[in-house]
Parts: C-alpha cells; sequence; structure tokens
C-alpha cells in the first residue's frame, strides 16, 4: 500500500512543505502551516505546475506579434494607467487601504461601460445590492445593462456567467470569495489562489476583462499569496488617505503596457472623478512662508510640481528628531549631515521635520536641492520666493548634478508662471525663466 503523502502549507505566503513547522522559512510568520487534504494538494499542483503538453521551440521572427486592442473604461485617468484602455481578456488587480475609493471608482467604470452597450456584472461579497444600489445613484451609474449579484461563492458566479454574456466582471473583494470544492476558510492562501486561477482560465477562454479588488494588510501589500500578483495581468494600488480629496493610482505590473505612469483621482460627493487639472494642486502660492519650496518631478511622463516643507525647531531631547513624511528618511539623514559638513549648520541639536504635500511619495533624488533649500528656510526664518523651483540631485561629496527630463520640467514650470530656477546645469533649449547655476551645495548659501 502506498504511503499518504502529507503537505503542509504556509496561510500567510503559501510556501509548501512535507513538515510541519513552527515558522515559516519563507515569510517568517509563526504558527501559520495548516495539513492539506488530498484534493486541496492537487489544486496546488495544478495551479503551480507548467503545462505538461509538448511544444517545440519557434524562431523569434517566425512568431506573429499579438495585437493588442483596448476599449476605454470611461475615465481618462484610469485609461492611463492601463497604458491606453482595457484590454479584452485581461485580469487586473486593485489593492488600498480600506475607504481609500476601489469600490466607488470601480462601480462608476462599470456604469460608464455599460453605458457603452457592454454588459457588466458587479459580483459583491461585502456588501448587498441595496447598498450597491445607494452608490450607484450618488455616482449616477444606473445603466440597465449593469446587472449586480451580491454572492461569496465562486460556483455561482461562474453559473452566472454561463446565463449571460459579459464584456465586463468585478469582484469585489477576492478575499471574501471561495471555493466548495475546498475546505479551508475564504482569504486563505488556497482558496485566494484557486479562485484566481480560475478567474484567470475564465478571461482567457472568453475574453472577458476582469477587474478584482484585493484587501491590503498592515504593511501595505495585498492580503493573501504572493502568487496572486504573478497571475494578474496587472496590478494598480491607490495610495492616499481616506481624509483627503486627492488620490494616485499607480501600476506596479502591466503586460500589456508602462507602469510608470499614474492616475489622480479626487473624491467628492458624486464620487471619485479624474483630477484634470492637477497642476496647482499640489502647492500654494497664496502665501509665502519660511520652510517651503517647490520643486518639479516626473511621474511617468506628467511633470507634478511640489511643494516641500520643513519645519527645524530646537530639541529639547538628548536624540534629535529625523522624520519625513513622503520623502526617504535615510536619504534625509544623509542630506542633513551634509549640511552639517559642508555648509557648518549645526542641526545636531534641531529636530527637523520633512513634508510633501498632496500625499505623493518622492522616489527620484531630482528633489535633493528643494529639501535642502526648505530646511535652511526654516532654520533661517528666511522665506523663499513661491516664483522659483529648485531641481538637482545632491551626491556625498556636495555636488549638485543635473536631473533627467529637464526641459519637460522646466516647461511645466513655466506654465505655472515660476519665473526663476536654481538647477545644476544650464539647459539646451532657451527658456524665458531666469537660471541660477548650482554645481555646489556650498554655493546653495551664495543664492540666499
Amino acid at each position: 500500500m502506498a504511503k499518504k503523502k502529507i503537505l503542509f502549507e504556509c496561510q500567510h505566503c503559501g510556501f509548501s512543505t512535507q513538515k510541519w513547522m513552527g515558522k515559516c522559512t519563507n515569510c517568517g510568520a509563526w504558527d501559520s502551516f495548516i495539513e492539506l487534504n488530498e484534493h486541496q494538494q492537487e489544486l496546488v499542483k495544478k495551479t503551480k505546475s507548467i503545462s505538461t503538453q509538448s511544444s517545440q521551440a519557434q524562431s523569434i521572427n517566425k512568431i506573429k506579434e499579438l495585437e493588442v486592442f483596448r476599449y476605454s473604461s470611461g475615465d481618462t485617468e484610469l485609461d492611463t494607467v492601463l497604458g491606453g484602455g482595457i484590454v479584452p481578456g485581461s485580469l487586473t488587480l486593485i489593492g488600498g487601504s480600506p475607504g481609500v475609493g476601489k469600490s466607488t471608482l470601480l462601480l462608476k467604470v462599470g456604469g460608464d461601460i455599460a453605458k457603452s452597450g457592454k454588459n457588466v456584472l458587479y459580483v459583491t461579497g461585502e456588501e448587498s445590492s441595496g447598498q450597491i444600489k445607494l452608490r450607484a445613484n450618488r455616482l449616477g451609474a444606473n445603466q440597465d445593462k449593469l446587472y449586480l449579484l451580491s454572492e461569496i461563492r465562486l460556483e455561482q458566479v461562474l453559473v452566472e456567467l454561463e446565463h449571460r454574456h459579459y464584456d465586463f466582471l468585478i469582484i469585489d473583494s477576492i478575499q471574501t470569495l471561495y471555493s466548495e470544492e475546498i475546505t479551508s476558510a475564504p482569504g486563505s492562501v488556497t482558496q485566494v489562489r484557486q479562485i484566481t486561477f480560475e478567474l484567470m482560465r475564465v478571461a482567457k477562454e472568453r475574453d472577458l476583462s476582469i477587474f478584482i479588488i484585493g484587501h491590503i494588510t498592515k504593511e501595505g501589500s495585498i492580503a493573501g499569496p504572493r502568487v496572486l500578483e504573478h497571475m494578474v495581468d496587472t496590478v494598480l494600488y491607490f495610495e492616499g488617505d481616506s481624509s483627503q480629496e486627492l488620490r494616485i493610482l499607480r501600476g506596479f505590473k502591466n503586460r500589456f503596457g508602462p507602469t510608470s505612469e499614474i492616475g489622480v483621482f479626487e473624491m467628492r460627493n458624486d464620487g471619485l472623478i479624474s483630477a484634470t487639472d492637477i497642476s496647482s494642486r499640489f502647492f500654494n502660492r497664496d502665501s509665502t512662508q519660511a520652510g517651503s519650496a517647490l520643486t518639479v518631478v516626473m511621474e511617468g511622463s506628467r511633470p507634478i510640481i511640489l511643494e516641500v516643507q520643513a519645519l527645524v525647531s530646537e530639541s529639547h531631547t538628548p536624540n534629535s528628531k529625523r522624520q519625513a513624511t513622503g520623502f526617504d528618511n535615510n536619504r534625509l539623514n544623509m542630506l542633513l549631515a551634509l549640511l552639517e559638513r559642508k555648509l557648518e549648520i549645526p542641526l545636531s541639536g534641531y529636530d527637523v521635520f520633512i513634508n510633501i504635500t498632496g500625499g505623493i511619495k518622492i522616489t527620484e533624488t531630482s528633489a535633493d536641492l528643494a529639501i535642502l533649500a526648505a530646511i535652511i528656510s526654516s532654520f533661517r526664518e528666511r522665506a523663499i520666493s513661491k516664483e522659483t523651483i529648485f531641481l538637482g540631485e545632491v551626491s556625498l561629496v556636495g555636488d549638485v548634478r543635473e536631473v533627467i527630463a529637464l526641459d519637460v520640467r522646466l516647461k511645466e514650470a513655466k506654465m505655472q508662471n515660476i519665473s526663476k530656477v536654481l538647477l545644476a546645469k544650464k539647459p539646451l533649449e532657451k527658456t524665458p525663466m531666469k537660471t541660477f547655476i548650482v554645481d555646489e551645495v556650498t554655493k546653495l548659501l551664495e543664492w540666499y
């Protein structure tokens, strides 16, 4: 008699092993392993294995290029993030913190797609159809071709897809769905993996565009197995606080387009809509105060003018505080050490706080010069004119280096009536803006 094969699986990351372990060696979670039955083991093999059908390699020059067709979602910002529109047969995962607007955006998009003549199915496992109806009234998404299904069983969702032809499917959310073939609880690794596999199969077979809403953990990642993000075609994340009006949708994976673009949305009484004019949303030109400087960052192909705020106050504790919101805290410590070394500014006895307005997180180094300018402005209590922007990367040796896409940044600044710019290198094209060349950090004080 063949010996029964035992398999244990981590419910945090999906790592499997033949022996039970108290701590997962893959993700570090404690007491997260459960024993899988024979049917669950077969599902694991099914989703993890590669097709065993025999195939032969072909020259890449003989393979026909796949033509990608797209249709508009009805929202310009969402189309920008997706690379131009929704691809039929694609599987998209969208995550974000509670209340950020995931369900609101997709319900509005579903209404717009249904208005264009396509059948849309909205599957909700967290709310009743009546609750969705109330939100649809507020969003103006009531359309005859928009169908609601309050169901958490995957098999019933598949039955509904057989009953009527749909072009667009919304799952809200993947953690609430469960398959009756699996005994584990909804939201577990086995359930999420198997349901995503079935949805992927349905999407490819029927050219059905599917959007999946996913919960996120306290660390900010989508809850469930990491294989979930590998299986889908597109991964989108909502950034921003639910208490703020502006929300940012950022793409982290896209098999049909770039991942560098972002979408900016504004939460209003009638729902989450595209922020058509975002040029002046991230800085205030009405008042000029110490500790504020302007810079231009690139979010994909879009230049955005941001306001960098700094507060330098005398510390009353042995360990001075260094805290940054929207900026890398380690890079802030580097810039502060550079100020003390090159400019001899005694910041060791001061608390320094940095904030990037609008909820945007700066990931590029072009804002280094603006960070330094804001810190010096707050330390010396001297305001910087809102007609000036700072563009430059600061190195450890105190050099100020040029940034990429300089002409695009200066063009955006000129459109916002910015008249002065401090940078490391003179632009190639002529600009009507007055330029100040700062090649070393020590020369920053000369400008003040």
